[in-house]
């Protein structure tokens, strides 16, 4: 499908038009992306409402692009033979958490030096500046068994609570269109708003915008029409920081990932408290092993797999979290594998985890090694086998987020945004089965899964559709096309068959705004 709209450049805070743009540039290159001098990066518009790809280089510890720390040891553990070590390694993380805070907001790690643990109950890290760090996660390292027999991440990361709003604060947005890609938009009134305050950028979408993008009307499956549910409106809420405001124009880190229309409900910034959030904290350098029935098997495919599955399901579980990480992980036998991204957890970083061996039936909710519900949130150099959705966002998710460099071997289904409109992903050099479509009766009635989604340099299979009053994206596709769920329109695919430069966009991305 080719859409017509507009080159645009900006100089100093004004648009300038210019011809027409559309997709199909010569192999190894792409229209959407402008390399100038200096290595600053340019953004055509893809639409006739300036719509651009987002800068996705604000995903990450930091806000992208910042070292992840090394905290000082504060307990060391040892090996015991016999009982359950959980009591006792959680008794270190919380004396650990009840330390003062350095002044770069650590208060210190927990070392379990290499050799095995045994964990007859899930750990909590609920305090800022802790992390759980192990000896390695090879077998001759430290490895973590969780012997439990219940539906639990093994350490849960997070406060009580993510960000609230702060009530009769909200101010309307005046623009009638803000774009995706956007960092700066009006408000009809900018008073009480600062620089430096916390808001969310809160996208509505209302019933009418439901009806154009056809989600009220998704036809049920014939086998089981009760498990069909039709959309109603709902909101996206950008969780960011104002960095300016000039009159009623305010600018935030980060860009927007979803078109704020104002036929579609338009939208608000609006402040928010968020005292209840924790920091700064990470799991890292450990092997996880969760203990399942190996007498439960059943054929898949012809395949003997193990299938119990009351045992545990993530290594690390994100919830209420900032600045947060998880680095060279290995699970072995989870449900699911070794992250969670939960929804009210931003701006962190998994890297270097693998995910080896899940254990489940395999159908629908099972083995999503690495999952993402939050925003802000880069999972780079990870690898999984034998996963259902190895690389997967979940439902609402507002975005931008990053996977960069992964790879998925022995797919059981694909990698996707897997439900009800996530917005702003990058599949980045990901080598997996992918998918960005409608989805429509699977599920509960998943519909568009996901929208404004980017997959640039990937290898492997690809579905990439255009949903209604959005798009989505192939750059640069290495494989083979994907059979569509449903028949849609096609996505935007340039030089296909050919990796384009830069090679990778998340590094372009980070390099332009912060040096090489």
């Amino acid at each position: 499908m080719i859409l017509r709209s507009f080159l645009v450049t900006w100089i100093g805070s004004t648009l300038v038009f210019g011809a027409a743009l559309r997709p199909g540039a010569e192999p190894g290159r792409t229209v959407l992306v402008g390399l100038e001098p200096g290595g600053r990066l340019r953004y055509p518009a893809y639409s006739a409402g300036g719509d651009t790809l987002p800068d996705f280089s604000h995903c990450g510890f930091g806000g992208g692009g910042v070292a992840l720390p090394v905290a000082p040891v504060r307990e060391r553990l040892t090996p015991q033979p016999g009982g359950d070590d959980a009591p006792r390694i959680q008794a270190a993380l919380d004396r650990v958490g009840a330390l003062p805070p350095g002044e770069d907001g650590l208060r210190g790690a927990v070392l379990l030096s290499r050799g095995e643990y045994r964990c007859e109950q899930p750990l909590r890290i609920e305090a800022s500046g802790v992390v759980l760090r192990g000896e390695g996660e090879g077998t001759e390292g430290t490895v973590v068994v969780a012997s439990y027999r219940q539906q639990l991440p093994l350490i849960r990361v997070g406060g009580k609570s993510g960000p609230r709003e702060l009530g009769g604060r909200q101010r309307t947005i005046a623009d009638a269109y803000v774009p995706v890609g956007a960092r700066r938009f009006m408000v009809e009134d900018a008073a009480g708003l600062a620089v430096g305050q916390s808001v969310l950028v809160v996208r509505r979408g209302n019933a009418a915008w439901i009806t154009e993008l056809g989600m009220d009307r998704i036809v049920p499956r014939k086998s089981d029409p009760g498990s069909t549910r039709q959309w109603g409106p709902f909101d996206l809420k950008f969780d960011r920081v104002i960095t300016a405001i000039d009159g009623r124009a305010v600018t935030i880190d980060a860009p927007i990932a979803c078109a704020i229309d104002r036929r579609w409900g338009g939208g608000v910034v609006a402040p928010y408290q968020d005292e209840a959030r924790i920091e700064r904290c990470g799991v890292e350098h450990l092997r996880a092993v969760s203990v399942f029935d190996r007498g439960q098997t059943a054929l898949h495919q012809g395949e003997k797999v193990w299938v119990d599955e009351r045992h545990a399901t993530h290594l690390v579980s994100f919830g209420a979290v900032k600045h947060a990480w998880a680095r060279r992980l290995t699970t072995e036998g989870f449900y699911h594998g070794p992250v969670q991204v939960g929804g009210a957890a931003k701006w962190v970083t998994v890297e270097d985890c693998t995910s080896q061996a899940p254990v489940s039936q395999i159908t629908g909710g099972r083995r999503y090694p690495f999952s993402v519900d939050g925003q802000l949130v880069l999972v780079q150099r990870c690898r999984s086998d034998r996963a259902r959705h190895a690389f997967v966002f979940g439902a609402r998710v507002p975005g931008p987020n990053v996977f960069l460099e992964c790879v998925s071997t022995h797919d059981y289904a694909s990698s996707e945004p897997h439900h009800r409109w996530s917005v702003g992903g990058l599949y980045d050099n990901v080598e997996s089965l992918l998918a960005i479509q409608d989805r429509g009766s699977m599920g509960t009635g998943h519909g568009w899964a996901g929208a404004n989604y980017v997959v640039w340099n990937c290898r492997g299979s690809l579905i990439c559709q255009q949903p209604p009053t959005a798009q989505n994206f192939a750059i640069g596709f290495v494989g083979r096309r994907g059979k569509d769920a449903y028949p849609r329109p096609t996505g935007w695919w340039e030089s296909e068959g050919t990796p384009v430069e830069p090679r990778s966009l998340y590094r372009a991305q980070l390099a332009a705004r912060l040096g090489p």
